[in-house]
């Protein structure tokens, strides 16, 4: 079974989000369908039963829409990052304020250390912590030691350059059930071998980022190949447009804090 999830924090994309980072190559965002398509996943959030914290927008980072990068949160306790973008380091704070109100422990990565939620995937007591352009040895070190306390498990997988994926959960997901999703450039790591792996076909990638919230799964929109395998092992899926975060780099997972 996956994780229980109760609420979440979102925050709608701000005026100034098509001057956030990207490498997508594929153009600039449209702002209102970027705010129709987070009022939507925000819609499907709460089909799975969440209650939603709504943070403002904020101009002065355009890339905080993305909410999961600046902390990592687990039933015992949540880890504020330091982004690998140091243009996103100042998202932390405001992120900060929004998790204090339900954990008593909280702790921080410090410097040379650098993390970004994006690249942590949580398969029950077990995370899998990316190490990629955004996070670093010493802030997967760090995050290690903080799951080891709380009594979880943690082990380090390099994303490969090259490959277009961002964050380890570019191309990785959790699907509950002792089941991932996985791009074919890490379906065959050694990490992975004691589960169920459902490779996504290289030219569906992007679809490879899910969420499993409770009984449903959201998947974005435009992999027809990656919908038919879900569907027949019968997951209840939300299908939602990304479109417009898609060219920033962003995907499902990024756009929430789920706990």
């Amino acid at each position: 079974m996956s994780a229980t999830f109760i609420r979440a924090i979102v925050r709608p994309p701000a005026g100034t989000f098509a001057e956030g980072q990207t490498t997508a190559q594929l153009g600039k965002p449209d702002p209102d369908l970027a705010l129709r398509q987070h009022a939507r996943y925000c819609e499907a959030l709460r089909q799975c039963g969440l209650e939603l914290n709504h943070l403002p927008a904020n101009p002065a980072y355009p890339d905080s829409t993305f909410v999961e990068d600046p902390a990592v949160l687990t039933g015992h306790g949540a880890v504020l990052t330091r982004p690998g973008a140091p243009s996103r380091r100042g998202e932390v704070e405001s992120i900060g304020k929004a998790i204090r109100p339900f954990f008593d422990d909280i702790v921080s990565i410090e410097t040379p250390g650098t993390l970004d939620g994006g690249d942590i995937c949580r398969a029950g007591t077990h995370f899998f912590i990316g190490q990629s352009v955004r996070t670093n040895a010493s802030g997967g070190r760090q995050l290690a030691s903080a799951l080891d306390r709380w009594g979880y498990t943690s082990s380090f997988i390099d994303v490969p350059a090259g490959t277009g994926m961002l964050h380890l959960k570019s191309g990785l997901s959790n699907l509950g059930d002792h089941r991932l999703a996985c791009a074919t450039e890490l379906a065959g790591h050694a990490a992975f071998r004691d589960y169920d792996v459902i490779r996504v076909d290289p030219q569906e990638t992007y679809g490879a980022n899910l969420l499993r919230i409770n009984e449903h799964v959201i998947m974005a929109a435009g992999h027809p190949k990656l919908e038919a395998k879900l569907r027949v092992l019968g997951y209840a899926l939300i299908v939602v447009d990304m479109s417009e975060f898609r060219k920033m780099d962003g995907a499902l997972t990024c756009l929430s804090l789920r706990f």
